[in-house]
C-alpha cells in the first residue's frame, strides 16, 4: 500500500463511503481506485488529488498532506546512482534488498534521520514578501 493509498482509504471509510461510491463520484472505475489504495497503480494524477480533495471537502494543509503523499506514491521506485559514492549506491542496494524485511521502528528512524538532514524549503509567503521590498 502507498502513502496517498492508505491515506485515501481511511479518507473514504471516515466519511462512510464505499470504493465503488467514491469511484463512480469521480468517474473512474472501482478496480483503478482499488489498485490506488492498494499500492498497484503509480501515484494519482494531481487533477484526481484535487477532485478528491473537492469531493471529500479537504481544504489547505489536509489537502497540502493528500497532494504531498500523492509524490511519495511511487509503487515501483528507480534509484539512480550514477555520479554517487560507492558508498551510496551500496546503500541504495541494501535498501532495496532489504526494505521488505525492515521493522516499522526502523522504518520511522530512518525517515527521522533523512527529515533532520534535509533541508526544509523555505515558506513560500517569505519569499513573496521579500520580492515586495
Amino acid at each position: 500500500m502507498t502513502p496517498f493509498g492508505a491515506r485515501l482509504r481511511a479518507l473514504r471509510s471516515a466519511r462512510g463511503m464505499t470504493l465503488k461510491d467514491l469511484a463512480a463520484q469521480l468517474q473512474v472505475s472501482s478496480a483503478y481506485l482499488s489498485a490506488l489504495e492498494h499500492g498497484r497503480r503509480g501515484a494519482p494524477s494531481i487533477g484526481l488529488v484535487h477532485q478528491v480533495c473537492d469531493l471529500l471537502g479537504l481544504i489547505w494543509n489536509q489537502a497540502e498532506e493528500l497532494a504531498g503523499l500523492a509524490r511519495l506514491s511511487h509503487p515501483r521506485v528507480t534509484v539512480d546512482t550514477a555520479g554517487l559514492t560507492p558508498e551510496q549506491t551500496a546503500l541504495a542496494n541494501r535498501l532495496a534488498q532489504t526494505i521488505r524485511r525492515l521493522p516499522p521502528e526502523t522504518v520511522a528512524a530512518l525517515h527521522a534521520l533523512l527529515d533532520a538532514t534535509t533541508p526544509q524549503p523555505k515558506p513560500r509567503l517569505r519569499r513573496a514578501a521579500r520580492r515586495a521590498e
